[in-house]
Order: structure tokens, then sequence, then C-alpha cells
């Protein structure tokens, strides 16, 4: 207690009285930067609440659009966009809630979320400006979400049965770009996709049906990427190894599966 002009004061209670203000503005401040972890009070949980919403949005938007084309990747400004549209003002918000999504994605349903950064391509440095511009900057980032089971797993009890030609043909188109140095003309892609029986205006294959399309499905799924190079004696189109196929995994197979084929050769003529 302290006498201040005859008045019998509790200092403490007068300090506390003029700080409690303070120090609370000043955690709430701190805690909305924050976000709700360490805190009990209404606010925090219902803030929680909202993020685990956001999250779960995340992954059905993942999982049904992956289901919807196929497993084409989906584009992170989709993701974003899911997240900044509901006014929310944090501006990391979008990256701790798709970070969430992707643990989830992999501890509940066995998925690797993985990002894929498109690559320029080689034959970028002898195309026009034009042509260069054909590779949007705003389509740089991009998702996909991969099985976590083992390859024996995944082929008993995922693998769909009547998709086995369709994986076939893209892992025969691969093959051949991968022989070919990772690169290859569009006009030489079909001469061997010919001697395959698969040809370019063919558009009711029994099982690949419009072999164009086909084709061009694999660019779209990221296995390939295209360009048009011009030259002095006019535009070629060129096809190169996209991110899924430059996977380390996928190209181990690949060479595995062409060291057979080269093996086999091999043993053919030594037999003749």
């Amino acid at each position: 207690m302290s006498d201040i002009g005859g008045l019998k004061v509790d200092v403490w209670d007068v300090a506390a009285k003029i700080l409690k203000p303070i120090l609370y503005d000043r955690g709430r401040r701190v805690f909305h930067r924050l976000g709700p972890s360490g805190s009990n009070d209404n606010g925090g949980m219902k803030r929680q609440k909202e993020k685990d919403k956001l999250v779960g949005e995340v992954i059905r938007y993942i999982l049904f659009k992956t289901e919807q084309n196929s497993g084409c990747p989906i584009k992170r400004e989709e993701l974003t966009q899911l997240i900044t549209g509901k006014n929310y003002r944090q501006r990391n918000l979008p990256a701790f809630v798709i970070n969430e999504a992707k643990s989830k994605i992999s501890s509940i349903f066995g998925y690797e979320m993985r990002e894929l950064q498109r690559s320029r391509l080689s034959t970028a440095s002898h195309t026009s400006r034009a042509s260069q511009s054909q590779q949007p900057v705003a389509d740089a980032k991009s998702n996909i979400i991969i099985s976590q089971l083992p390859a024996d797993v995944y082929r008993k009890y995922v693998e769909d049965a009547d998709k086995s030609q369709v994986t076939g043909f893209t892992f025969v188109v691969i093959s051949i770009i991968h022989v070919a140095g990772g690169k290859i003309t569009e006009e030489n892609l079909w001469h061997h996709l010919r001697r395959l029986g698969l040809y370019e205006n063919e558009e009711s294959h029994p099982i690949l049906g419009n072999i164009k399309l086909a084709l061009e499905g694999l660019v779209q799924l990221r296995y390939l990427q295209k360009e048009k190079v011009n030259g002095p004696e006019g535009s070629t189109l060129y096809y190169e190894l996209a991110e899924r196929a430059l996977d380390g995994a996928l190209g181990d197979r690949i060479k595995e599966y062409v060291s057979q084929i080269v093996q086999k050769d091999f043993t053919s003529l030594g037999a003749d």
C-alpha cells in the first residue's frame, strides 16, 4: 500500500488495471498473426474449425478433380483461389492450408501430393520470340497425387485392368522419345508409331480411340511437352519428355525395359 495524495493505494492493483488492457490487446494481435495454436478461447477454436474446413475443401477438390480429369495436374492457382475466394486476409493462409492438405492426403488416403515445375524445353534457345511465348509462365506450378502403395500391391488391388493398354501406350511413347535422346520431331515419332500399327489419321482404334487425341492426352498429363520451332525451312513440331516422364522411378523402369529388349535382340542374333 502507498500513500498518494493522502489516499491509501494498492500499487499492484493500479498497475494491473493499467497493464491488463495493453497486454490483452497486444496478445490478441500476436494471436491473430500466429493463429489459434496454444489457445483455448472460443475465437481460436472457431478459427481452427475454419482452417480445418478449408483443408477439407482442398482435399475434396484434389481427389475429385484428379478422378474427373484422369490424373491431369491441378494448377496451384486453382487451389489458392479456393482459399482466397473466401475473403481471408492472411497472406500465408493458402500455403498453410495446402501443406495441411498434403499431409492429410498422405496419412489418410495414402497418396503423395507432388508439385510439378514445368521445365524449359531444350529447343527453346533455337526458337523465335513468338514460339517461346507458347509456354505460359502462369502454368509453371501444378500438383498431382501419386499412390504410395508398393507397386505389386497397387497392381493387385487398385490398378484398373481396362486401362492397362493405355498405360502400355504411354510407356511405349515415352520409351521411343527416351531412346531418341529425350526429344523427337513429330514426323519421326509417328514414323515409329506407324511401325507399331498406330496411325495419326486413325480415329476409331478399338482401345485408344482417336490416336492423335491419345497422344495429346500425354501432353495434358505432363508426360510430354511439345513446341513448334521455326527454322529456315519452315516450322517443326517437337515432342520432349516432361516432368512426369522425367521422374526417377519411371526413368529406371524405361532403362530396364530398353536393356531387356537390347539383350533379347543380341540373344536372337547369337542364335541365328
